[in-house]
């Protein structure tokens, strides 16, 4: 007799990395680094022609140059004439959006992913995510959502399998949970201070727009995102522009940002709706009814921050509330953002760059399942 026993358990092994080519590896990196040049190819190049010298990334085989080829046959760069008559060469929307991509992945995949489906609220209702809970079958209800398996066997039961008969009785659908949609808008800071202080805050700010762009628009395509920025205004950019976004001489119109999402929002049929703020300043600039601004970056000036917090209180009739995210930790702008926090009803968290996107990533999906009414 063959003895015939198997052997069961887990095998380990050595590590080994996935296999890239030349140009995935040098791409992965391009992508990182025209995101930090603001979209500027010439620099971005001249960064990995740099890293390429010091960490020796190329080889004679496939150089810098052979990559820039590729790049132009994937579609990925175009030769344009600037408006000065030169040329230059450019990425085109595939990159931009290999772009968001990325930054999706690396921010959304560190979090705990949730089963595959659009947002679901608390309650049971019409939709397409399943519960796992069963029900009797009542008049109205699709046929689709009916349980074949356990209405075939409750006919079994109560029937008999000799003398089969389906009813209506034996019919059984299973829950499923009511998909909700939601309008957001981001607003991001690109004031002065941004760039402040040796430390760059705009690049994660924007690669955070970047990620929930892409992850509303292959995830979750019913819901909406408007992007803001605010510096001494406030205006709304689209998703393709988000590379290019740079910080500007600006003070801090928060009032402006919040106007102009709320306008945006009140044009949306989507019950649900918030407002996602990103900013490490204080408000430090109003536009005036004859169109001159009210400047103070001396502490935080009561004008300007009751004008703030009128429009915490406005958004909250609205029900829209708005979250916070304040990467700066000063204890007075602390103290401010607990206020406006308060007057909107809303969340506010106190964080530095580091944990950013997985933060409103996870505060994205909590308010998806939670905010849905009627």
């Amino acid at each position: 007799m063959k003895n015939n026993n198997k052997r069961k358990g887990f095998v380990f092994k050595t590590y080994e990395a996935v296999h890239q080519s030349p140009f995935e590896k040098l791409f992965e990196i391009f992508k990182e680094l025209i995101t930090h040049t603001f979209g500027d190819f010439d620099e971005a190049i001249d960064w990995l022609r740099s890293l390429d010298k010091e960490y020796k990334l190329t080889d004679e085989n496939y150089t810098i140059d052979d990559f820039i080829e590729d790049l132009k046959k994937k579609g990925y760069i175009k030769e344009e004439i600037k408006g000065d008559g030169t040329g230059g060469t450019k990425i085109t929307p595939k990159t931009e959006r290999a772009i968001r991509q990325q930054a999706l992945n690396h921010i959304f995949g560190k979090i705990k992913r949730s089963g595959a489906g659009n947002h679901k609220s608390k309650s049971p209702g019409i939709g397409d995510e399943h519960t796992g809970d069963l029900r009797a079958y009542q008049f109205g209800d699709a046929l689709d959502k009916v349980s074949v398996t356990e209405s075939i066997r409750n006919a079994q039961i109560n029937n008999g399998i000799d003398n089969f008969n389906l009813t209506e009785n034996d019919l059984v659908v299973e829950e499923t949970m009511h998909k909700s949609q939601m309008s957001t808008v981001l607003m991001i800071d690109i004031s002065h201070s941004m760039i402040l202080y040796g430390e760059d805050r705009i690049t994660p700010a924007k690669k955070v727009a970047m990620a929930l762009a892409e992850l509303i628009t292959t995830r979750y395509p019913k819901d909406t995102l408007d992007i803001i920025v605010f510096g001494n205004d406030a205006w709304a950019i689209k998703i393709k522009d988000l590379p290019y976004l740079q910080v500007g001489p600006y003070h801090t119109n928060t009032v402006a940002g919040l106007q102009l999402a709320m306008d945006l929002l009140r044009r949306k049929r989507n019950t649900n709706k918030q407002i996602f703020m990103i900013t490490d300043g204080k408000p430090s600039c109003l536009r005036l009814p004859d169109g001159q601004y009210y400047k103070n970056s001396n502490g935080l000036d009561k004008y300007i921050v009751n004008k703030c917090y009128a429009m915490g209180q406005q958004a909250r009739k609205l029900n829209i509330p708005i979250t916070t995210f304040m990467i700066a930790q000063d204890p007075y702008l602390m103290q401010f953002i607990k206020a406006f926090t308060k007057a909107n009803q809303g969340k506010a968290f106190y964080t530095g760059l580091k944990g950013l996107g997985e933060m409103i990533f996870e505060d994205y999906e909590t308010n998806r399942k939670k905010r849905i009414r009627g």
